[in-house]
C-alpha cells in the first residue's frame, strides 16, 4: 500500500459522517456494528502502512546522519593530512608532503560526496516526515472515530431495549383495557350471590320442615290429651 493511497484512505474514514450514514441506514445497529468492524480492520491495515512508511523514513534519517557524520568526518581528515603536508613541506621534505595534500585531497573529494548526499536526502525526510504526521493525525482521527461509534452503538442498543420495554408494557396494559377486568368481576360477583340465596334458601327450608317437626310432635301430644281425656269420661259414666 502506497503513501498516498494510505493518506487518502484514512482521510476519507476520518472524515465519515457517522450521523449523515445513520439517517441513510434501514437497521443503524446493524450498520454500526459493520462500520465498527471495518473500521477496526482499516484502522489495522493503515497502522501496518504507517509503521511501515515510519521505518523507511527513519533509515532515511539514520543514512542522512551517516552521511552528515561521514562529511565531518572525511572534513577532519582533510585537515589532519593538509596540517602533516605543510609541516613536511616545511621540514623539507616535499615528496612526503605531497603524499599528504594528495590525502587530504581524496577525503576532501569523499567530504563533498557525503554532503551532497546529506542534501540531497533532506527534502525526502522533509517530505516524508510531514506523510508521517498526517498518517498519525489521521490515526488519531480514525480512533476517535470508533470510539464514537462503539458509543453510538451502544447508546442505539440501550435505546432499542427501552423502547422495546415501553412498548411491551404499553401492549400489557392495552390488553388489559380490552379485557375489562371489571366485567369478570361482576360475573363472579353474581355467581356469588347465586350461592348465597341458594344457601339461604336452604337454611329457610331446614328452618321450616323443623318448625313442621314439632307442630307435628304437639298435634301428637294434643292427641294424648283428649284420648286421655276421653277415657276419664267413660270411666266416669261407668263408675
Amino acid at each position: 500500500m502506497s503513501k498516498q493511497t494510505v493518506l487518502g484512505r484514512v482521510t476519507q474514514l476520518a472524515k465519515a459522517n457517522i450521523n449523515a450514514l445513520l439517517d441513510q441506514a434501514e437497521d443503524p445497529q446493524r450498520m454500526l456494528d459493520q462500520l465498527i468492524r471495518d473500521y477496526t480492520n482499516n484502522i489495522a491495515e493503515a497502522e501496518q502502512a504507517v509503521a511501515t512508511t515510519i521505518g523507511n523514513l527513519r533509515m532515511l534519517e539514520a543514512d542522512h546522519k551517516e552521511d552528515v557524520e561521514a562529511a565531518a568526518g572525511w572534513g577532519g581528515k582533510a585537515l589532519a593530512a593538509s596540517r602533516k603536508g605543510d609541516e613536511l613541506r616545511a621540514a623539507g621534505a616535499a615528496a612526503e608532503a605531497d603524499r599528504f595534500d594528495n590525502l587530504a585531497r581524496v577525503a576532501l573529494g569523499r567530504q563533498l560526496q557525503s554532503e551532497k548526499e546529506a542534501r540531497t536526502a533532506e527534502p525526502t525526510i522533509a517530505a516524508q516526515a510531514q506523510v508521517v504526521d498526517k498518517l498519525k493525525a489521521g490515526l488519531d482521527s480514525m480512533r476517535n472515530k470508533l470510539t464514537e461509534l462503539t458509543a453510538k452503538r451502544d447508546e442505539l442498543v440501550a435505546r432499542a431495549e427501552t423502547a422495546r420495554a415501553q412498548n411491551t408494557m404499553l401492549d400489557a396494559v392495552k390488553d388489559i383495557d380490552v379485557m375489562d377486568p371489571t366485567s369478570d368481576l361482576n360475573r363472579f360477583e353474581d355467581k356469588v350471590r347465586r350461592e348465597e340465596a341458594l344457601a339461604l334458601g336452604k337454611q329457610e327450608l331446614a328452618a321450616s320442615t323443623l318448625d313442621a317437626q314439632f307442630e307435628a310432635l304437639d298435634d301428637l301430644g294434643r292427641a294424648s290429651d283428649i284420648e286421655d281425656r276421653l277415657a276419664a269420661l267413660k270411666a266416669g259414666r261407668t263408675a
